[in-house]
Order: structure tokens, then sequence, then C-alpha cells
């Protein structure tokens, strides 16, 4: 179930990334319209959703490669949420400083970050498990 829900998650965002933006702003911002995005962020977007695609759509072993990243981003985001949504509004918009985000948004980015970092962590455990079978197989 987890990964179909990805995967149209990740091709929703490669298709259509405005509108994505647009609803998370509305949602999240008390002054949304304010907001100016850098130029390459929308283009950053679509390129994070064809590569989650691609690799959810490979064999579930090449996603590996993202447990521990994931794992590690969860962890920030939990322990200093203001921080993490910082550096992420920074990153996404020319003036982050003016945007004022709405109350319940640093909970959420802890909420997530507790998402990702169990995500993370149960793919490093499924490895190891799949590590620990191919070798008593062989």
């Amino acid at each position: 179930m987890r990964r179909p829900l990805a995967l149209a998650l990740g091709l929703l965002l490669s298709i259509a990334p405005n509108r994505i933006v647009d609803a998370v702003e509305q949602l999240a911002f008390e002054n949304p319209d304010d907001g100016r995005l850098r130029p390459w962020t929308l283009q950053a977007g679509r390129f994070k959703g064809i590569v989650v695609v691609w690799l959810l759509s490979r064999h579930p072993e090449h996603t590996s490669i993202l447990k521990r990243p994931l794992s590690v981003i969860g962890l920030v985001m939990i322990l200093v949420p203001r921080q993490a949504l910082a550096a992420g509004l920074d990153l996404a918009y020319e003036n982050s400083d003016e945007l004022e985000e709405k109350s319940w948004i640093r909970p959420l980015t802890r909420l997530l970050g507790g998402c990702f970092l169990v995500v993370g962590l149960r793919a490093v455990r499924a490895a190891g498990r799949n590590t620990e079978t191919a070798s008593t197989n062989t």
C-alpha cells in the first residue's frame, strides 16, 4: 500500500509541481501570495518526483540508497524543527523571511520528521534481514 501511494505522489510531483506548491502554500502560510519561489524550485520538485518514481519502479533494494539520508533528515526535523523548516524555506524561496507560517507547521514538521525516521529505519532493518537471508542461502 505504501509503495503505490509513494509512486502516485512521486508521479504527481513530477507532472504538476506547481499545483502541489500552490496547495501547500495556501495551507501552510498566513500570507501565501507573498512567497517568491526561486527560479529552480519547481524544476527541483519535478526532478525529485522523477527520481522517486524511478527508484520505486525498480526492484525494492534499489531504494536502500535513500534509507540513511531519510533517517538523518527525519531526525533533524524532529530535534530542530524550526531550523529544518527555515533551511527548507531558504532553499525554496527568495523571501523566506517574509513568509508567516501557520501555528501548526512546526509540530507537523516534527511529525513528518518522525515518519521519515520510521521509514528510514524500517528500510535499514529490512535491508539487514535481506542481507542475512542472502548470506544463509549461499
